[in-house]
């Protein structure tokens, strides 16, 4: 059974709502059709019901059943808002501001899971990540004890012999772009919780680098050197190693000749790179010349699941970061 079809499965065993804002989005239709046909989440989508189901109808998508919600008709509009001015009118938002912002389907989605209304919510089908990213901030806030939210990928490679058998977290590839050495290291103890929770196995931490084990010296190859020695420090717990060049990383041949005293011995499965460009790039190396599955950009640190979605996202990977999100909630309860 795949990765995803796993996490569908867990999904199954406590159904939980999840808010899907891109409404006039194709991708997001077919996803919600996908996720009702196979039963792991019940799905809200959020914009004009009648431009939605004529959407739906001429892409012979089928609806029926899937609760859709218009922010300007709906009877909770006026109390979402008067929420969102409350939380908000301290960082000087006004009353006017606040009814303005509740009509975004974002916003409307975000105080839907605020309130306990629903469980989680994904989007950047159609938006930014900080598009995304700003009003779950606004309104969720961090989870208790979180000092960074950040983002990760989960790749699944076909044939593959590395990692958890093809299974990896690349992180932080979505959001921060120059961590420093303590937000690298807060990023990789994220990730480690992650990767145990929706893979069920044991996280095996690789600080990558262009350098192993100060093979070459730079500002960058320090701070990895740097945030892997807090990593231990705060987490000794955490099995994991840095800095390491990508194959003294994953492959155990390369890592012993290059890292033999690596405790990781070439099978890391959680890969933190030094920054967002590094993770970017990789992600979608991956992603298009290994044919990877790529799950994200799934967010982690916020009080609430919620999840991004790349902008070249297909209906299938939103119908799996909706399963990713249902299972997020089920541990967040």
């Amino acid at each position: 059974m795949s990765f995803i079809d796993q996490i569908k499965e867990r999904a199954k065993k406590e159904i939980k709502t999840i808010v899907l804002p891109e409404a006039t989005d194709i991708r997001i239709l077919e996803a919600s059709q996908i996720v009702k046909e196979q039963g792991y989440a019940k799905v809200i989508l959020i914009g004009n019901e009648e431009e939605v189901r004529q959407l739906a109808k001429e892409n012979s998508i089928n609806l029926d059943g899937t609760q859709i919600i218009d922010p300007a008709k709906s009877d909770k509009t006026k109390e979402y808002a008067s929420n969102l001015y409350e939380l908000r009118k301290q960082k000087g938002m006004t009353e006017e501001q606040a009814n303005r912002l509740i009509l975004d389907p974002v916003y409307f989605g975000m105080m839907m899971v605020k309130l306990d209304e629903a469980d989680g919510l994904v989007s950047g089908a159609a938006h930014s990540t900080s598009d995304t990213l700003r009003p779950a901030l606004q309104i969720l806030k961090t989870a208790p004890g979180t000092k960074l939210v950040s983002a990760f990928f989960i790749m699944v490679v076909p044939d593959c012999q590395y990692g958890s058998n093809g299974t990896f977290i690349f992180a932080d590839s979505g959001l921060n772009e120059e961590p420093n050495a303590e937000a690298l290291s807060e990023i990789a103890i994220s990730s480690s919780k992650s990767f145990e929770q929706l893979i069920g196995e044991q996280a095996k931490v690789a600080m990558l680098s262009y350098s192993t084990y100060e093979s070459a010296h730079s500002a960058s190859t320090e701070k990895v050197i740097e945030a892997t020695k807090l990593l231990k420090q705060k987490t000794p717990e955490i099995l994991a190693d840095g800095e390491l060049q990508l194959d003294a990383a994953i492959i155990p041949e390369v890592a012993a000749f290059k890292a033999p005293e690596s405790p990781l011995k070439g099978e890391a499965n959680v890969l933190v790179f030094p920054d967002l460009g590094a993770g970017n790039i990789g992600y979608k190396l991956v992603q298009r010349l290994a044919k990877a599955e790529a799950y994200g950009p799934l967010c982690q640190g916020i009080a609430k699941p919620v999840n991004d979605l790349s902008r070249g996202c297909s209906s299938e990977d939103v119908a799996g970061v909706v399963a990713i999100t249902a299972v997020q909630a089920q541990i967040k309860k």
